[in-house]
């Protein structure tokens, strides 16, 4: 019978790790890859048994490597600190697993769960980040340190499962916060060799927030589709903004002392 490994990344989420850990209790073995967490989230996921690995942030693509070399099985199944595996889709993917026809990689949808209410627009369903079932050696990541790619090593189709996991991104709005100014640092990195300009940046920005809320169906989801989509635009104008200060450097610098005019 074929076995599965689960990793799990994390970085400070004692308040998640747990339920996240709890849900996969179904799988063979548990890792929890963690970047040198400082509120416990470590101490937790070894006291409930899973194995954990400390890898050194260099990025998202990065670190989901470091993730799958740890993995001692077959199939891997990736979870994310604020995820949930549903007794359902832990009921499809042990059925995957034992079926000899099936394929090397599965898309796996997502239930994302914000201010009280299923998401079902602005982009949050199904939600598809990458194929977080795969056989090891089939698929890995590539370098980029946000939003990062998969990288497929197979010639056969990505499957797609039909029971969503479910997602709780963001606890309050301190973490939608936070995590869009972790993000937009992340991702100027990815943009800073592009011609940016204030102007441009807010183009970018106010794209972002259209895309979201109008082509997306964002209105559909009430003021939590608002709230997703505003965090797009800053998320956005300020990747856009970050990479310009790069490039400016020392254009941006507060002055070591002041001259009086």
């Amino acid at each position: 019978m074929p076995l599965v490994s689960v990793y799990i990344i994390a970085f400070n989420e004692a308040e998640k790790v747990r339920a996240t850990i709890e849900s996969a209790r179904w799988a063979d073995e548990i890792i929890v890859v963690d970047s040198h967490s400082t509120d416990g989230t470590q101490d937790i996921a070894a006291q409930m048994g899973a194995r954990v690995v400390q890898v050194d942030f260099k990025g998202f693509g990065d670190l989901r490597n470091n993730a799958i070399a740890s993995c001692s099985h077959e199939w891997i199944f990736s979870l994310d600190a604020d995820e949930r595996c549903t007794p359902e889709a832990a009921a499809e993917i042990k059925a995957i697993v034992n079926d000899p026809n099936a394929l090397d990689a599965y898309w796996m949808p997502r239930r994302n769960f914000f201010m009280g209410k299923w998401i079902k627009h602005s982009g949050w369903y199904p939600n598809y980040r990458q194929p977080q079932l795969f056989r090891k050696g089939k698929m890995g990541y590539d370098q980029k340190p946000v939003h990062e790619g998969y990288v497929l090593n197979s010639d056969k189709p990505i499957g797609h499962l039909q029971n969503a996991i479910w997602q709780f991104p963001f606890k309050n709005m301190a973490e939608v916060m936070h995590k869009a100014n972790r993000y937009s640092s992340l991702g100027s990195e990815k943009i800073k060799h592009k011609k940016i300009t204030m102007g441009s940046a807010l183009v970018h920005g106010l794209w972002s927030f259209v895309k979201h809320y109008v082509f997306k169906l964002g209105f559909l989801d009430g003021w939590a589709g608002f709230v997703i989509a505003l965090g797009n635009f800053e998320g956005t104008f300020y990747r856009y903004v970050k990479a310009l200060e790069v490039q400016k450097g020392e254009l941006w610098k507060a002055p070591q002392t002041l001259t009086p005019k």
